[in-house]
């Protein structure tokens, strides 16, 4: 079966990510990459960093590739079956109704959107499309938190009593083009960016819960660059806890860890490791089964491709109704951090 045939917009950390994903995953070459940035696009990623493994610090050789400065441009290639949209989340719901429209295959970075909207006219563009669709949000597919999900359906920790998210990055300032990151316009900073995945790890283990209480700290740009989030459910459901950000120093590493109470034993999964403690007998250290696919990253876009290239818009880990109700938890989280800390009931 031919190769996938992909145009990366944006080329920065997510970008530069992706790219090399795709080159070496057999089912897919890129062809084609869009880039404001001048040096990006000669194949000079050095300034990329990144909050998970740090600068790129490398040139990439483009030859043969067709280079673009306006993702619009790239989606209007005839040649390119899917669109893999990196870009500033600003610029998600131009490029990814855009691609859609023209008959594109597309993934896109989390989170979806800015706001719940511009998520659901994207959703609403998916869904009238033939193609396939999927967004970003890739720690449903990554190794420990996919087999902790496993390990919780079969029951093997019991009823959930309790579940604390934690995801904490090194300061990102000035690490991206025109330090967007740092631009709560445009960006939605922390809570959406960085916390967004562990929004949509709750709805994924849990279900919607019916309200939110949200308090943090905003940065020097006035953008939120810490929260620590409540989420209320029925009376007898799962106390649920989440807390991430990126204000610590540049120096700290990056963590995401989480913490299962069942009525039957805990799941733990931190820098020491992953680990079932039961209420009965000795702890057991979660091994993880090796499919050659060593982060989540690897996982999300082997699934997508393998629906792309089987024409299918079936997404294996990630329903379009899952999408936006993530952005309307967002939301609600985010109206009680401006109010600091009012209960927000969120509105489905």
């Amino acid at each position: 079966m031919e190769k996938v045939k992909v145009g990366i917009i944006g080329f920065g950390f997510m970008g530069t990510t992706h790219f090399n994903i795709h080159q070496n995953s057999g089912k897919s070459q890129v062809i084609a990459i869009a880039d404001a940035d001048a040096d990006k696009r000669k194949g000079d990623i050095r300034k990329v960093i990144g909050n998970i493994g740090g600068a790129q610090n490398t040139f990439v050789d483009l030859t043969g590739i067709a280079v673009y400065e306006d993702g619009m441009d790239l989606i209007a290639n005839p040649d390119v079956e899917e669109v893999d949209i990196c870009a500033p989340t600003y610029m998600h719901a131009k490029f990814a109704i855009a691609a859609l429209k023209a008959g594109k295959n597309v993934l896109l970075e989390k989170p979806v959107a800015l706001t719940v909207q511009e998520a659901e006219e994207i959703i609403a563009a998916a869904k009238a499309s033939d193609k396939c669709f999927t967004v970003g949000l890739c720690v449903r597919a990554w190794p420990e938190y996919r087999k902790a999900y496993e390990l919780v359906k079969a029951g093997k920790i019991g009823k959930i009593k309790s579940l604390l998210f934690k995801r904490f990055s090194p300061n990102i300032d000035g690490n991206a083009w025109q330090n967007w990151f740092m631009n709560d316009k445009l960006s939605g900073g922390s809570i959406l960016d960085l916390h967004m995945h562990d929004i949509d790890e709750v709805l994924y283990f849990c279900g919607k819960p019916k309200a939110v209480t949200c308090v943090g700290t905003c940065n020097g740009y006035g953008t939120p660059d810490h929260s620590f989030t409540i989420y209320h459910f029925d009376e007898g459901g799962p106390a649920v806890f989440a807390e991430g950000g990126w204000s610590a120093p540049a120096s700290a590493p990056f963590e995401m860890s989480f913490q299962i109470i069942g009525t039957e034993g805990t799941l733990v999964s931190d820098p020491a490791g992953f680990v079932f403690y039961p209420i009965k007998g000795e702890p057991e250290k979660i091994t993880l089964p090796d499919v050659g696919l060593p982060t989540g990253w690897h996982v999300e876009i082997d699934n997508f491709l393998s629906a792309v290239r089987g024409q299918s818009s079936d997404q294996k880990y990630l329903p379009y109704e899952d999408i936006l109700t993530g952005a309307k938890i967002y939301a609600a989280e985010r109206a009680s951090f401006d109010k600091n800390g009012a209960r927000v009931e969120i509105q489905y």
